[in-house]
């Protein structure tokens, strides 16, 4: 998955405002205890990321 397409479907699950905010202010257990930013930039793949979003949030099946 591409960094634009993840970025993307983060911007329709929670709105352009509050995807950035949690991107970089929330910290996901999922990914070692890093933000979405932390993990982009540590070359954790985007697709493994948006999957800990998913599971957080618990963003429905068919939105995954």
């Amino acid at each position: 998955m591409r960094i634009t397409v993840f970025r993307r479907l983060m911007a329709e699950e929670f709105g352009s405002g509050r995807a950035e905010m949690l991107a970089q202010d929330h910290v996901f257990s999922g990914l070692g205890g890093r933000t979405v930013e932390e993990a982009l930039s540590a070359g954790t793949p985007a697709k493994e990321i948006w999957r800990a979003v998913c599971v957080e949030f618990e963003v429905p099946p068919e939105r995954r």
